[in-house]
């Protein structure tokens, strides 16, 4: 697996969870060996002379050759060898497997030609800078976070520090916030909807059901009438805004009332005492009447159909009219 560092994590949240993120921690190659730098100065130095020793050789032949750096190499430590200095290889290089002669690089418990401890994915060379290993392979810094780093599920990017863990998703903390203000949570936490995130506030304007009466969100006590549900503060009479006594009310267009003032809205209250009409009942000149409050107005006598007369807005009999206003 990566050989990985730690760092600290956001403060977690009171509704989701904060999980550290492992954060590879780049590596530098080992510098080179200080034996080995002087050696191949010295090698470097008598390089040229080698070079015309051999070219110089092949002359005498069919043609002149040009000799390959393995035999030049082999030469040139003969040659060295003869003068006493020692030119053994400091390595095997671990990709091309030939001998280091020269700068050698150690990283990944291997040694190294410079120029071939490349970045497994785009090839570029590490040797001058940090590299990140994952698998036994070394990779730059930008492929190893795409390729091995996790994605915000906001973003899609890989995810370089601190990670958060919510909602079974991996976000970056400053991409964690409400799916509706965009406002980032704070220790109120937040509530989930079709696996999206959302403040409280948010959340409650959205999806909590609406008081038929103040039209707010109902969160906590609630009544259910009338085809929708009501704060209980809010389920009173619409006219007189008068709760409902022994809990019964009276329905009109879809809104509650009390006894009186749905008569009075039907156009059923009596006009002799004022009250609901809700039984048997006289309607006479547009207005209804209990038929025991269907009286003279003068002598309080019962009145019949027909044999009643109206003077202003009173009834009267026809004996009571005429001595009153014939």
């Amino acid at each position: 697996g990566p050989r990985l560092g730690m760092v600290a994590t956001a403060p977690p949240l009171s509704a989701m969870s904060s999980t550290p993120m492992p954060v590879p921690q780049p590596r530098l190659p080992s510098p080179p060996a200080t034996e080995a730098a002087r050696q191949l100065d010295e090698l470097l130095a008598d390089l040229g002379h080698t070079q015309s020793k051999l070219s110089a050789a092949g002359q005498g032949a069919e043609g002149p050759t040009e000799p390959s750096l393995d035999k030049m190499l082999g030469s040139l430590t003969r040659d060295l060898q003869e003068l006493g200095i020692s030119a053994a290889p400091a390595g095997v290089c671990a990709p091309c497997r030939k001998p280091i002669v020269g700068q050698v690089l150690t990283a990944l418990g291997k040694t190294w030609h410079p120029e071939h401890f490349t970045c497994a994915s785009c090839g570029r060379e590490l040797h001058k800078g940090p590299f990140f290993e994952q698998g036994g392979r070394a990779f730059c810094e930008e492929d190893y976070h795409q390729a091995f780093s996790p994605r915000c599920a906001y973003c899609a990017g890989p995810i370089r520090e601190k990670v958060l863990t919510a909602l079974e998703q991996t976000w970056h903390p400053e991409h964690f916030f409400c799916a509706h203000c965009g406002k980032v949570f704070g220790d109120e936490g937040f509530l989930e909807r079709n696996g999206k995130p959302y403040c409280c506030q948010d959340f409650l304007a959205l999806f909590a059901p609406k008081c038929q009466g103040c039209e707010r969100p109902v969160t906590d006590n609630y009544l259910s009438a009338l085809q929708g549900v009501w704060h209980p503060e809010c389920f009173v009479c619409t006219e007189c805004l008068s709760s409902f006594a022994g809990g019964s009310f009276f329905e009109l267009e879809g809104r509650p009332y009390c006894e009186l003032h749905f008569h009075q809205r039907q156009g059923t209250i009596c006009h002799g005492c004022g009250r609901p009409v809700s039984g048997r009942c006289i309607t006479a000149a547009g207005r209804r009447y209990h038929p025991e409050h269907f009286v003279c107005a003068y002598c309080l006598g019962r009145l019949h159909k027909g044999t009643f007369r109206e003077h202003g807005d009173k009834m009267y009999c026809q004996p009571c009219h005429d001595k009153l206003f014939v």
